[in-house]
């Protein structure tokens, strides 16, 4: 008789009850990036990163539409005068820059720009970057040896003077400024893919796949390499903010190509520089948009590993 209302009663006790699982569906059956994919939309980081990068992979895409004045469009010049910069108006909603344009325009400009040079470079370190970790992490022994040689020179060397100098070789253009970028990044994405290709070599399914008789060619190219790419797609995240503040920074060094009018955020940092105490919004608005954009794909990219590391994962 007594038994019954104990059950019931330890049934419906808060401390019990709170050690079953949220969602059942969680891990059960689902894949990894099924199941990241929900831890991502109960992150309120992921979902302000996210939101961040989508604003502005959007405000870029449409950036035609959105402006209202062409990329290297002067509509205020006759308005600027040597001591004075009209501020925000009905026809210049923030204003106008020393050479009179539209800052807004250029602001929506610069995204497109900066998000060309971002995705371009990412691209060319990843690709670079797991050709020498695949040929490290598959081959092992001397062209291992000899791939991580030539990795440890490339990062004994800070990341922004490589750049300036790879840059600086080449020539004062947007490709230099993503070839640049790209080769800064392929030791970071070596180093990783190898890593984690030497971890997941030593799994059971390694083992097993190898006592089936697969040749080491399909077991790395069909086991090991798949699943090792979720960290380097995490770290391709991040390095999307880098490559944003690299290419905004090599801009404002000049290496960017392009007159003092063009709309790029790093160049408008640098024709900023010497109207500080006339106007200072022409500063800190593209200042402020390249602060915004990395922060959203840093948000993001953390909340990503975050998701795919069974370590840190929260449930």
């Amino acid at each position: 008789m007594t038994t019954e209302p104990a059950a019931q009663g330890a049934l419906q006790d808060p401390v019990l009850s709170s050690s079953a699982p949220r969602d059942p569906r969680d891990d059960a059956g689902a894949s990894i990036w099924r199941v990241a994919a929900r831890r991502l939309r109960r992150n309120p980081g992921a979902v302000i990163g996210a939101s961040i990068v989508l604003v502005f992979i959007l405000v870029a895409l449409l950036a035609p539409v959105l402006a209202p004045y062409g990329a290297g469009a002067l509509p205020g010049r006759a308005e600027i005068r040597p001591t004075f910069i009209p501020g925000p108006s009905a026809d210049y909603l923030l204003g106008l820059d020393r050479y009179g344009g539209d800052l807004l325009s250029k602001l929506i400009w610069g995204a497109r720009a900066s998000l060309l040079i971002g995705v371009l470079s990412t691209m060319l370190g990843l690709m670079g970057g797991a050709l020498l970790g695949l040929l490290a992490g598959a081959f092992g022994g001397w062209v291992d040896t000899a791939t991580m040689r030539l990795v440890d020179l490339m990062l004994s060397v800070p990341s922004l003077l490589l750049a300036v100098s790879i840059a600086a070789v080449i020539g004062q253009s947007s490709t230099a400024v993503i070839v640049a970028i790209g080769v800064v990044q392929v030791p970071i994405f070596a180093r990783l893919l190898r890593g984690t290709m030497l971890a997941q070599r030593g799994q059971d399914y390694v083992l097993a796949a190898r006592s089936l008789g697969l040749s080491r060619r399909t077991v790395t190219m069909s086991h090991v390499l798949p699943n090792s790419l979720g960290p380097v797609i995490v770290q391709a995240t991040l390095m999307l903010a880098t490559a944003v503040i690299e290419a905004a920074a090599l801009s404002f060094l000049g290496l960017g190509g392009g007159s003092p009018t063009t709309a790029e955020w790093g160049r408008m940092l640098t024709a900023a520089q010497n109207e500080l105490e006339v106007a200072p919004r022409l500063a800190l608005w593209p200042g402020a948009c390249i602060a915004v954009t990395a922060l959203g794909f840093t948000l993001f990219g953390e909340a990503l590993r975050e998701a795919l590391d069974p370590k840190t994962r929260k449930g």
